[in-house]
């Protein structure tokens, strides 16, 4: 018992003395809002520039500062991007060679496009186990199997 309130109180008490320190539990993409944003190694802008990321590129949470963002790309690199250059508007990027976009979420429904490694693409949900709904720039809609794009 004095075990379970020792645990307790060292919780609150890092989250009374780290308040603006948040790891994410859950999954949660972004993607980049500006044409070209840097990244960098730590939470500042005197930090190491570690490259520059363009429009749309999807990035997974990893955790939250104030005012900044530890963000993971398709690619497993780690770094660090100012909370201002994230959109909540969610795009994937493919990573298998070519993928088949479907008129619905079926490899038997009509072709609508098809899509190559590295192409950013909108999406719009993932409300069907193995696929995902999105959207190409021209406005076309259809479905990719989940398991060929990152972000969602």
């Amino acid at each position: 018992m004095q075990r379970r309130g020792l645990i307790g109180s060292f919780f609150l008490f890092f989250l009374l003395v780290f308040p603006r320190w948040s790891v994410a539990t859950e999954t949660e993409f972004f993607s980049i809002s500006e044409n070209a944003v840097v990244m960098y190694d730590a939470p500042s802008l005197n930090a190491e520039k570690l490259y520059v990321a363009s429009l749309h590129l999807p990035l997974e949470v990893v955790a939250k500062v104030e005012g900044w963002v530890k963000v993971r790309d398709s690619s497993g690199a780690i770094a660090w991007i100012e909370k201002k250059f994230l959109s909540d508007k969610r795009f994937v990027i493919v990573t298998a060679p070519f993928a088949d976009v479907y008129q619905s979420a079926d490899v038997h429904s009509p072709l609508v496009f098809q899509v190559e490694r590295n192409v950013v693409v909108e999406w719009l949900s993932s409300d069907i186990a193995g696929w995902v709904k999105v959207r190409r720039r021209d406005g076309q809609i259809g479905y990719i199997r989940s398991n060929q794009v990152w972000g969602s």
